[in-house]
């Protein structure tokens, strides 16, 4: 039976990672920042999928919450055969709106911790000869948006430059892309969702049995959706100055309120 790491578990893609691997049979450790929905968590999977499902408390904004995950990570005797980095959040708020405290914890979480965690489990699976790692990035990766957007083009880009680098050695990296998806994300950032049409929403646990499929045919990058991969077809196809008015129009319409 293999482990699985996941973060930010406790809601959104998160979770649906988490219901998905227990019921494939995945024992499973759930980092996020609530004690108390962790420990509901881990207890309703256990019960439901007959896993072990251990707590791990970390808020990946501080220094002492990503190394507490590394030292998770890196714990031979209890490896880690899969890691999903899924923590993040948004900001409500155009550039200079939002404190420099708040950009730079996004930074922290979306970057540094993914780039930490990322090497802290690669590293014995490299050894082991195997594992894989999903970064939750976003479609947001591919448009000029903001600090969100900025730090989820840098996972993507580190994400593909790391795979290449470990091709060979039996460890897989994916970055995974996804749109709209319905869950705490945009409530929690005091963001407005009325309107976005219903047809850019995606389903969470569809959304992780399209990631996961991608990840066992050794895809690097997985935009889990036909609707958003025609998209991010046009994407690459207009002139970078006219995404950006439209990035910030489409930005003003379906961003916070």
């Amino acid at each position: 039976m293999t482990t699985a790491l996941i973060t930010g578990s406790t809601a959104g893609i998160g979770a649906a990672f988490a219901r998905r691997l227990a019921a494939d049979g995945h024992d499973l450790v759930l980092v996020a920042r609530d004690t108390k929905r962790l420990q509901e968590q881990a207890t309703e999977l256990h019960d439901r999928h007959g896993i072990e499902a251990e707590v791990l408390t970390a808020d990946l904004a501080e220094e002492d919450g990503i190394s507490s995950v590394e030292k998770r990570l890196g714990d031979r005797k209890r490896p880690v055969d899969l890691l999903v980095n899924n923590a993040g959040f948004g900001n409500k708020g155009r550039f200079l709106e939002v404190s420099m405290e708040d950009e730079l914890r996004m930074l922290k979480v979306h970057c540094e911790a993914v780039l930490r965690l990322t090497a802290a489990a690669t590293a014995p699976m490299r050894d082991r000869g195997r594992g894989g790692v999903v970064n939750v990035a976003s479609v947001a990766a591919f448009v000029p948006r903001g600090t969100y957007g900025a730090s989820k083009a840098w996972v993507v880009q580190f994400t593909q430059g790391a795979a290449r680098d470990l091709a060979g050695t039996g460890v897989r990296l994916m970055a995974l892309c996804p749109g709209f998806v319905r869950t705490e994300f945009h409530e929690r950032a005091g963001m407005g969702t009325d309107n976005i049409p219903g047809w850019m929403w995606l389903d969470a646990d569809k959304l992780v049995s399209s990631a996961l499929s991608d990840l066992s045919r050794g895809k690097t990058l997985s935009v889990p959706d036909p609707r958003y991969k025609a998209l991010m077809g046009v994407v690459k196809l207009a002139p970078r100055g006219l995404l950006g008015g439209v990035s910030s129009r489409a930005g003003r319409k379906y961003g916070p309120k």
